[in-house]
């Protein structure tokens, strides 16, 4: 086999294991608009709004994320027809595409998703310190200004450490190193504590709206309403949730584009109306703070509100810091399993039944992250490796179509308007990504070269497949 062949080596595809998990068919369209709206709706709507406001968009940041809700509606159609081809219980993106690209491609892909999840830890430990200042300070506790902000944060200079940002990471690593598991009621609880404390910001700070704060409504113009946009899009992650529960929804080729249309409106409607009353009641140069909602009932001097918004934040944020920790070190897990990433992250405790080493390695690296870099460029390095990760999805449905074992299967889900939707989904996402600073594509870059290092150093000798491929080889 041809070197290049080698690079693209495929998992292989056997539908007979689709349904070997058991999973019953329970969920309905309601209850994906839900599953959605608890994934969306999280750290992002106490972050972004503020800071695209202030550095990007000024008040017309409340179309940015009506752009990157229309980006993230045409890349999650594709992710749902990933989804209802090849529904393996219990895979990820990065192992669809190892079956559609092969193993080069799926592992570039899978070390964006690292990023993703990296990154996404970091900005919402970073925003999570904020707001717990915020409660702290109700105390009359705060700590130094260079033990609470990175360097290069707003008023911050020199030297700078987040000791909150820090802590919590690794509280949340300790606490999934111990198999914490959440339950659905909680979950629930969570999500109804998240939108409440959203309706409270909006039904108080409404009455104190300053039309003048509206104008100039787009102050950097058409460009900085795009790049509002790209930044936007961290908002949303978490959509594509509602697409990975394919196998276990009832009547998914109706049930799954309801569920990721509702679920991307009901955020959409949230998110707008926060940038909305967030902009009219401050003005936008004045919000690149890390805890923008409670500021601006501090600016008000609604501070029983800023209190209850800041707590609200808080429980809110935690439950996205498991959940993103616990992804990012599954996903280290699935591509170890693969032999593309060293044992130790495949290691599984005999007692917990966790991942360690790997929850370990993962929340340190976030922890330090959190704590050394400043909100808006963690932020916009989340963007980055998920407009690329739902670019090659896009694009990926197009050679979905046409691979020879898939064509056989009956595939629940179909994106409409194929192969147009697709392609202008991965335009989409390409134009978000050009659209991010400098900055974004230099860290972007080195991460990448990172990855391909590590890939021919270690991953390319070790790869399971291939050494599959080398013993029928050797036998023949």
């Amino acid at each position: 086999m041809k070197a290049s062949q080698r690079l693209l080596v495929k998992k292989s595809v056997n539908p007979a294991n689709f349904n070997k998990g058991g999973l019953e068919k329970t969920l309905s369209a309601f209850s994906l608009t839900m599953m959605g709206v608890g994934a969306i709706v999280g750290s992002g709507i106490f972050i972004t709004p503020g800071i695209i406001a202030a550095k990007y968009a000024g008040p017309a940041a409340m179309l940015s994320f009506v752009i990157a809700a229309v980006v993230c509606s045409l890349a999650a159609l594709c992710y749902a027809e990933f989804s209802s081809t090849i529904p393996l219980a219990g895979s990820c993106l990065y192992l669809r595409l190892y079956t559609v690209f092969g193993e080069f491609l799926a592992w570039i892909l899978g070390w964006s998703l690292i990023s993703e999840y990296l990154f996404a830890v970091s900005s919402v430990a970073v925003s999570w310190s904020s707001y717990f200042q915020n409660l702290m300070s109700g105390f009359g506790l705060k700590l130094p200004t260079f033990l609470t902000a990175a360097a290069g944060t707003a008023g911050v200079s020199g030297a700078g450490f987040n000791l909150i940002a820090f802590v919590v990471v690794l509280a949340v690593s300790l606490l999934l190193v111990g198999g914490l598991q959440e339950s659905t009621r909680v979950n629930s609880i969570m999500v109804i504590v998240k939108i409440l404390v959203i309706v409270l910001f909006i039904g108080v700070a409404i009455f104190f709206v300053k039309p003048a704060n509206y104008h100039p409504f787009m102050p950097h113009g058409v460009s900085g309403l795009v790049k509002g946009a790209s930044l936007a899009f961290y908002a949303y992650i978490g959509f594509d949730a509602v697409s990975t529960a394919s196998e276990e929804v009832k009547n998914p080729k109706r049930n799954m584009p309801i569920g990721i249309v509702g679920s991307l409106v009901v955020a959409s409607i949230l998110y707008v109306a926060m940038a909305a009353v967030l902009v009219g009641v401050v003005h936008y140069s004045k919000l690149n703070v890390g805890d923008p909602v409670a500021y601006a009932l501090a600016v008000i001097h609604q501070n029983w509100a800023a209190g209850i918004v800041s707590l609200g934040a808080v429980v809110g944020m935690t439950t996205v810091l498991i959940v993103m920790l616990y992804g990012g070190t599954r996903l280290l897990f699935a591509i170890s399993r693969d032999g593309l990433l060293p044992k130790v992250f495949r290691t599984v405790s005999p007692h917990t039944k966790v991942p360690v080493k790997s929850t370990w390695i993962f929340g340190i690296i976030a922890s330090v992250f959190a704590a050394v870099i400043p909100l808006d460029k963690i932020a916009e390095l989340v963007n980055i490796g998920t407009l690329f990760a739902f670019a090659m999805v896009s694009i990926g449905v197009v050679f979905l179509r046409r691979h020879e074992t898939l064509q056989q299967i009956n595939s629940s889900f179909k994106v409409p308007f194929y192969p147009v939707l697709p392609v202008v989904s991965f335009l989409a996402c390409v134009y978000l990504m050009l659209n991010l600073q400098a900055f974004t594509w230099h860290m972007f870059g080195i991460w990448l070269v990172i990855g391909i290092v590590i890939y021919f150093a270690y991953s390319y000798r070790h790869s399971r497949i291939r050494a599959g491929l080398r013993a029928k080889e050797s036998k023949s």
